[in-house]
């Protein structure tokens, strides 16, 4: 849990909060795992579409996990 310092902004507080909260979900494992996960549950989301018929959403589905796997492209270049 993050301890706020004297005088520390409510905006800072929740950055650093936001912070321990990614830091613990990537601890779980490497970023090419999220990656190959990300990948693999949209291929299983595209899969049941077929079944289920038309999605008007399904444009900004694609839009939501190709933003996640930058997302982790992004924190292995940090590393």
């Amino acid at each position: 849990m993050y301890t706020p310092t004297n005088g520390e902004s409510t905006d800072s507080q929740q950055l650093a909060n936001y912070g321990l909260l990614v830091q613990d979900l990537l601890s779980q494992c490497g970023t090419e795992e999220w990656i190959d996960d990300l990948w693999s549950i949209y291929t299983g989301y595209s899969i049941y579409q077929k079944e289920v018929g038309y999605n008007p959403r399904l444009s900004e589905t694609f839009t939501t996990f190709k933003e996640l796997v930058f997302f982790f492209q992004k924190l292995e270049k940090i590393k």
